[in-house]
């Protein structure tokens, strides 16, 4: 069992570092495929790749005579219109909610204007009190002359 777990494990590891390959190189010798897997040899090298291919996991040729693996154009989302697409939505969003802002700012909710009035009569109210206070502070003073 311990055998087949370090196995599976440096199968996985094997089969991630094809997948980098495969990203990072459009064309590399099966040689220097072996080397930065640390197969034992080219060979080892162009059967992993070739198994790769045929599971799926890598989306590449192996030209034999010659020695390489060359990987397919992945499709590239950045020569499509999609990322466009997206930004603009983003940037349309986000002006929406400038503009909204902008507008709750200009034309405040008729509830402010009941708060503005609430405000004054709490003033007034507030005005009222202090002239009363100063009136009953005089007549104290007045009363103890």
């Amino acid at each position: 069992a311990v055998v087949s777990t370090q196995s599976t494990g440096r199968h996985n590891v094997i089969k991630t570092g094809i997948k980098s390959v495969a990203l990072s190189y459009s064309r590399i010798s099966l040689a220097d495929v072996a080397e930065k897997l640390q197969l034992d040899s080219p060979e080892d090298a162009e059967y992993i790749i070739a198994k790769a291919i045929h599971d799926g996991v890598i989306e590449a040729t192996i030209d034999h005579e010659k020695g390489y693996m060359q990987s397919n154009d992945s499709a590239n989302i950045y020569g499509t219109n999609e990322p466009l697409k997206a930004y603009h939505e983003r940037i349309r969003f986000c002006l929406d909610i400038h503009n909204h802002s902008i507008k709750a700012m200009r034309f405040p909710p008729k509830s402010y204007n009941d708060n503005l009035e609430d405000a004054q009569k709490q003033r007034e109210r507030e005005q009222q009190d202090l002239e009363y206070a100063k009136e009953i502070a005089e007549e104290e003073d007045d009363g103890m002359l």
